[in-house]
């Protein structure tokens, strides 16, 4: 989606909206540091994020795949700068033709800085020599698909301010200039840092005065610490105002302190930029994460201990994924898996699941990761300890369900998830008793959409879900569960092994909802679903987890570790249960006595 669509929505809805920036890190450990962050802070549902593109073009390539992962993995509207420095057209081309494949629609179109050791921006051979002949570009070549932001400057921009401040004459060019690249294409401003609000709503009342009518966002940058934000604001040659100035100086070597004082001048640098009815406001972050969530806090823009979800799982942001709202389940702690397990379809499930037979999955790869360092790192730590039976294995996943490991060898997530919090302790025995779970849900009958465990789909709805739990089990356990089933009506299961052997009480074509909503003015929605022929797609990539997820983290090529976890995957079995009746049913109480 546009992102000026997204602002547009939000004014005629009287709705403020907030945004992230980062940049691409140095190295591969902060890239990964970088993606966590972003996942966190992606919970609190900002309206977009963006990536610059790095000085002089330095980290164009990563910024291409960062921005990618972004819209497409972490699944947030994203949108990435494009510069003109050191950049022919051909070079340009390729960077909107990647984004564009990638269904990334927003690009902050900017002339750049100078190459690193130069001073002065120098035109390359084929490319451009500002921002407005690159909104023309784009807009000529790629007509409305691309939502076009241009940059403002309150305080003009910093090429043309000498000394204290821009003349008059120098600042009013600037705005004419501002106004040249919205009309030729740019779609909406986002303003460089300042630390004078006045300053801000001047720009913004003389903007209108010439014409420009488009929106204007706010470039909010909170103070972190002392010597950076006199490093940027040198560099950007921005104002500060003898109060912050006054306010700064006997506090400069307490980090803790300036970093206070921050979060309280961005809160208030917004609280009187959205009073005089501006609708958003965008806080680049400098790839941190705790003053600009203390700074939306104190705005009432985001509750930390109530994050709201419009689907049990976070929904696409691509553009061919807009209107998929319908997954299976097995992915549920996999969600990246799931997506790049399914970039190659033509269409995606929306309202029903549907035909799965068609669509094919892709094949397992390492690329489902964003994390893969330090998510390995993790589960170092915590799984890779001696082995010396199954029960030793058993043990390990009933402490995951306790809660007392963060990581698992199953899942992208971190922890458990809040409504496993209802079944935590049904988990730990099951677990102990043989039945290795590596997914569940609890049965839910008709609780309120804004329940903090299991909400989803906004307000003034109710939710559903039938109980549900996948695991491992021995041979000898599953032929026992199978006779018990019979007793119980309401129980389906799949039964599958590593080399495709299936026992099972329900047809391959038995789509079975297990999640669903009801809501004002809506048709029933059903989010998540158990499908058999899907199931066989995922026991490759479940059975995976026992050798390349955790037994290949064993240094030693003979450790028994990974004897027994090898065994396992060889002659286990994956079981899908579900427990139909939501309303009386007890699944856990199925498991006494197998």
């Amino acid at each position: 989606m546009r992102i000026v669509d997204k602002i547009k929505d939000a004014q005629r809805e009287n709705r403020t909206i907030f945004s992230f920036e980062y940049f691409p890190p140095k190295t591969d450990e902060g890239v990964e540091n970088l993606f966590e962050r972003m996942d966190r802070m992606v919970m609190h549902q900002p309206a977009f994020c963006d990536i610059t593109w790095g000085a002089g073009g330095s980290t164009s390539d990563l910024t291409l795949e960062i921005v990618n992962k972004m819209q497409n993995m972490i699944c947030v509207e994203s949108m990435m700068h494009l510069t003109c420095t050191n950049m022919p057209v051909s070079k340009l081309d390729f960077a909107l033709e990647n984004v564009k494949a990638n269904g990334v629609q927003n690009i902050l179109a900017l002339r750049g800085d100078p190459p690193h050791g130069q001073d002065k921006f120098v035109q390359v051979e084929d490319g451009f020599s500002c921002a407005l002949d690159l909104v023309k570009h784009i807009r000529k070549k790629y007509g409305g698909y691309f939502g076009i932001t241009v940059a403002g400057y309150p305080e003009a921009h910093p090429d043309v301010i000498s000394g204290d401040a821009a003349t008059q004459e120098a600042y009013e060019k600037d705005l004419a200039y501002l106004k040249e690249k919205v009309d030729a294409g740019g779609d909406f401003v986002i303003t460089q840092l300042f630390y004078d609000t006045d300053l801000f709503l001047r720009f913004v009342n003389d903007c209108r005065e010439i014409g420009i009518t488009c929106p204007i966002v706010p470039g909010i940058m909170p103070i972190n610490n002392y010597k950076g934000f006199l490093r940027m604001t040198g560099f950007c040659k921005t104002n500060i105002p003898a109060d912050i100035t006054a306010a700064l100086e006997p506090i400069k070597d307490n980090d803790e302190a300036v970093r206070s004082f921050g979060v309280h001048l961005g809160t208030e640098m917004c609280k009187k930029i959205l009073a005089s009815g501006i609708n958003a406001v965008h806080l680049y972050t400098l790839n941190m994460e705790k003053s600009a969530i203390a700074i939306l806090q104190n705005l009432g823009l985001i509750d930390i201990s109530q994050v709201r979800r419009s689907l049990p799982w976070r929904p696409p942001t691509n553009v061919r994924r807009t209107r998929e709202d319908v997954r299976p389940i097995f992915w549920a702690n996999r969600p990246k898996s799931y997506i790049s397990r399914t970039t190659a379809w033509d269409q995606y499930p929306s309202g029903r699941w549907g035909d799965s037979r068609s669509p094919a999955y892709g094949a397992l790869t390492d690329y489902q990761f964003l994390r893969r360092r330090s998510r390995n790192k993790k589960i170092q730590e915590e799984w890779v300890v001696p082995l010396s039976s199954v029960e030793d294995i058993a043990e390990k996943f009933a402490n995951y369900c306790a809660g007392k490991l963060k990581s698992f060898p199953w899942s992208e997530l971190e922890g458990l998830q809040l409504e496993t919090k209802k079944i935590n302790s049904e988990l730990v025995k099951i677990n102990k008793d043989g039945f290795l779970t590596i997914n569940s849900q609890p049965a839910v009958n008709g609780e309120k959409s804004d329940s903090p465990a299991v909400g989803w789909g906004g307000p003034g709805g109710y939710v559903y879900q039938k109980a549900y739990v996948e695991f491992f089990c021995s041979p000898e356990k599953l032929e026992k569960l199978i006779r018990k089933a019979e007793e119980f009506p309401s129980l389906t299961y799949i039964a599958v092994n590593s080399v495709g052997e299936t026992k099972s009480n329900v047809g391959p074509g038995d789509v079975n909802a297990v999640t669903w909503g009801v809501f004002p003015a809506k048709e029933v929605i059903q989010p998540t679903v158990v499908d058999p022929i899907s199931f066989m797609s995922w026991k490759d990539e479940a059975f995976q987890g026992w050798e390349d997820e955790w037994a290949s983290l064993y240094k030693a090529q003979d450790d028994p570790a990974k004897k027994i976890l090898h065994e396992i995957k060889e002659s286990y079995y994956l079981v899908s249960l579900v427990d139909n009746d939501y309303i009386g049913g007890d699944l856990f109480a199925f498991f006494s006595g197998i």
